[in-house]
């Protein structure tokens, strides 16, 4: 077996190097992180020698100890020492990635370039003389396109041939004859102290005083201050410093190159360029950009999505589906027929009917109803038919008039039965055993839950177990499997923006206005997606070079209400304005979670830990084209796999934490599962009880908000159904007046008066706060450090708890009139947010550890 080869794979941002490493692995490697950082690791074989390992580097402008991303990749290529170094450059963009090349020339390894976009570069008209241009930079030259695998096969090749040999690419002089004086005398001075193939490399750094790459050379006092005279006589003669003479010298030298070996067709506007013109125009880009992204949403998340993700919900987590449409088309028929009686409503109208008259008193239509709940689920159940048979006796000669009929949310139509006699009662009962049973008809395949619950029934597993599986592990997993449609077709679109080129002029456009709030363009992409789901949203600050500013986004960035938040805000529209004829209740909510990320963004770039100006907005723009089908599908692979395996893992455990909480608890019998699902007696209750204290301020302190609060970090929309839990509701949504009613019972004192106040600093505290468990754990990830990780996830509740109290503490006083401490909190609170946005930035010292000023920093 050959002896296993390693190639680097090197290059600017948006050079196709990615689209390289597809092609030449098909991506089935290994995807992880560099040590100690969030940069992602690519590491897979080539698809025609398994031998050849080839290391997907971040896409990076220089190798100097900046970023992250240069970090790794300079680490890389330095202490690990690939066999070879395939460096692909943009043909289209010469100049502005040979700076790259030159660097990376000076490293020591065998080195092949690999002119990328030869097909642009056609059509450009421009011409490179590629051998002179490999006599120039002492490497192979090879002219390649990555999208249309042309020549990429021979690149590795010639790569393998450089890396078998051991033959470093030839040194190229590329500094002024000073600098290269200077060079010579510090490489002389450092021989023996590094591998004899760094020794130029090693030199240049200690020129630049670059304190990581000195650090390991240990040396002396004497040698430090013998170096530092040469570089010192180097800036005075050229009146600048050792960094930007090296930057300097290097563009010199490229520019040289460029005229020997690039002959430049006439200059005219290219199609992008043209295009360009438009969309990242600053009066057209932003609309543009806004259609765009409506279109975008309105096709995921309204129509094509959102019918894959309620076709998943319905089907496979829910009722079940057909592969037979005649019986489907005779299931409906009949189930339609049946419900066209309205059984349940002659039911509830005539117990209802029977207390109105005094029949029977409240607590003996809840035992009516309770009993005739347990007939429906075993018509043979002793206790029930006999509460039944009571019951008619009592009601023998009632007659319900003007039964209301209740649509299927439970909600009254304007439609009445017009009379319900006992006779009609005992056969409204009879008639409600008879719903069709979608299992009775062929063709019907049985929902996941019904499935499993059938399994589990017939192997004799215990409730406790049953409920387990199906309520705890699939019910939580499934709420996250179910918006995997929408996810797909979102990242078919976002892909496919983003690899023809148009997301660049995306960030460019909105870099102008993030800006202004401490954050760059390339933060409102991670954003943006996090309005359909905050994982892949937190997923998509990897793309921020700025540690900090990907941190922030990630912190921030979950504060965009998202499609699993809509039933929180469906529910308080309902209960304040009666539905959806409020249309303003959901876009302030929009708008406070928009509010949220520039007011914190404003206040963090205040403090130390954020402290600075947003990096300068860096990006190449790629000539517009219409991505390779199997690049653009690896991307959405990426992309959803992602989502399932880093969302499914977390929710896993998190649901069966949340099971246990709620189906747990202390009876008259002890500690056990409790049989009956009485929430009241559950662990959930107790932790939620001793807790609640913390949203009194909020006006929220009773056990049931706090509940739902906790249940809400599984997956958001879990608020909702919490509430039908503890209300009793069923699977009543959030679209109910029961609902309704029962969420704004919450909020209402004994004398009756509902706190609109504390209703919205409840929502608003569950917009604002710590994600789903899904998203946390996503962010866990991309942070890559426990400190930063519970930091973002105490702002993010603490955030959401003051934003919460302010808002029912202003309520309280200016509408109902009430002060207390906690008002004086509110607006010190207030103040105090008011204070940190407009406030001058502080100036915190803040020395560049990676360059020195004078060597003599680096004496021991």
């Amino acid at each position: 077996m050959e002896d296993r080869m390693y190639i680097a794979l090197a290059g600017n941002p948006n050079c196709g190097k990615t689209t390289l490493f597809n092609a030449l692995t098909g991506s089935n490697g290994y995807v992880g992180n560099w040590p100690g950082v969030t940069v992602e690791k690519k590491e897979a074989n080539w698809r025609r020698d398994k031998s050849v390992t080839f290391t997907d580097l971040p896409g990076i402008y220089s190798l100097s100890p900046y970023s992250p991303e240069e970090i790794v990749s300079r680490d890389y290529l330095i202490k690990n020492r690939p066999s070879a170094v395939i460096d692909l450059v943009d043909s289209t963009n010469l100049e502005r990635n040979l700076y790259l090349t030159t660097q990376i020339l000076e490293c020591g390894l065998p080195v092949v370039l690999g002119l990328n976009m030869l097909d642009l570069l056609e059509k450009s008209g421009d011409k490179i003389d590629v051998d002179a241009l490999s006599r120039e930079l002492g490497c192979k030259v090879i002219q390649v396109s990555a999208l249309r695998e042309k020549n990429t096969d021979e690149l590795v090749k010639l790569a393998v041939e450089a890396g078998k040999s051991g033959q470093a690419a030839a040194p190229v002089r590329v500094f002024s004859d000073e600098v290269e004086a200077a060079l010579t005398k510090i490489e002389a001075g450092i021989a023996g102290k590094c591998e004899p193939s760094l020794n130029r490399w090693f030199a240049i750094k200690v020129f630049e005083r670059d304190a990581a790459a000195i650090e390991p050379l240990n040396l002396t006092n004497a040698e430090l201050e013998a170096f530092e005279v040469d570089i010192k006589a180097v800036e005075q003669a050229r009146e600048d410093d050792a960094e930007s003479i090296i930057t300097s010298d290097r563009y010199e030298w490229i520019a040289r190159v460029m005229d020997a070996c690039v002959v430049k067709a006439p200059k005219k506007l290219s199609t992008s360029e043209k295009i360009d013109k438009i969309v990242t125009n600053r009066i057209l880009g932003l609309p543009i950009f806004v259609v765009v992204m409506f279109l975008v949403y309105y096709i995921a998340i309204s129509t094509v999505g959102t019918a894959g993700t309620d076709w998943v919900n319905d089907n496979l987590f829910s009722d079940g589906f057909f592969v037979n449409g005649a019986s489907a088309e005779q299931y409906d028929a009949d189930t339609e027929a049946w419900s066209d009686n309205h059984y349940a409503d002659q039911i509830d109208g005539f117990i209802s009917a029977a207390t109105d008259d005094g029949i029977i008193d409240e607590d003996e239509a809840t035992e009516v109803s309770d009993a005739v709940a347990a007939y429906q689920e075993d018509s043979e159940d002793a206790d029930a038919l006999a509460t039944i048979d009571e019951f008619e006796a009592k009601a023998a000669g009632l007659t319900a008039t003007d039964v209301v009929i209740t649509d299927e949310d439970g909600n009254d139509t304007d439609e009445v039965i017009d009379s319900v006699s006992a006779t009609d009662f005992q056969a409204a009962l009879e008639g409600s055993l008879e719903e069709p049973d979608a299992a009775d008809y062929d063709g019907f395949v049985p929902s996941i839950p019904t499935a499993v619950s059938d399994a589990l029934d017939n192997a004799g597993a215990s409730d406790a177990v049953k409920s387990l599986v199906v309520d705890g592990i699939i019910g939580g997993v499934g709420s996250v499997l179910g918006f995997i449609p929408q996810m797909f077709v979102l990242f078919v679109l976002l892909c496919f923006l983003e690899d023809c080129g148009y997301m660049s002029r995306v960030a460019f456009v909105m870099d102008r206005v993030f800006r202004r709030f401490g954050l760059s363009g390339k933060s409102f992409i991670p954003m943006l997606i996090s309005s359909g789901c905050g994982v892949p949203g937190v997923l998509a600050t990897k793309t921020i070079e700025n540690e900090k500013d990907r941190r922030m986004t990630a912190m921030l960035t979950t504060m965009i209400p998202c499609g699993a938040k809509q039933p929180i805000i469906a529910l308080v529209m309902g209960v304040l304005i009666g539905g959806s004829d409020g249309w303003w209740v959901a876009p302030m909510f929009y708008f406070l979670g928009v509010a949220a990320i520039i007011v914190s963004g404003i206040m963090l770039k205040k403090t130390k830990a954020f402290a600075g100006e947003p990096t300068p907005f860096v990006m190449e723009l790629p000539d517009y084209h219409f991505p390779s089908l199997k690049s653009w599908w690896l991307h959405i692979w990426e992309r959803v796999s992602a989502y399932i395996k880093k969302a499914g893992t977390i929710i896993f455990a998190a649901s069966v934490v949340v099971w246990f909480l709620s189906n747990f608890g202390f009876t008259d019998a002890g500690f056990g599962f409790l049989v009956d699902g009485n929430v009241e007696q559950s662990l959930l209750k107790a932790i939620a009880d001793c807790v609640s204290w913390i949203f009194a301020p909020l006006g929220a302190d009773n056990w049931m908000a706090t509940a739902a609060s906790i249940n809400a970090l599984v997956a958001k929309e879990n608020l909702v159904s919490t509430f039908g839990v503890l209300f009793g509701l069923g699977d009543a949504t959030e679209n109910s007046l029961s609902m309704w009613g029962g969420f704004a019972s919450m909020f209402t004192d004994a004398s009756g008066i509902m706190h609109a106040g504390a209703m919205c600093a409840f929502v608003a505290f569950n917009m604002l706060d710590a994600p789903c468990f899904a998203a946390i754990g996503t962010i866990r990830r991309q942070m890559d450090d426990p400190k930063w990780f519970w930091g973002a996830i105490a702002y993010q509740c603490g955030f959401g708890w003051v934003v919460g109290m302010i808002i029912n503490q202003l309520w309280e006083l200016f509408v109902l009139g009430n002060f207390g401490v906690w008002t004086v909190v509110a607006f010190v609170a207030l103040a105090a947010i008011l204070f940190q946005l407009f406030r001058p930035a502080p100036k915190f010292e803040g020395k560049d550890e990676h360059i020195l000023d004078s060597l003599a920093e680096a004496e021991k």
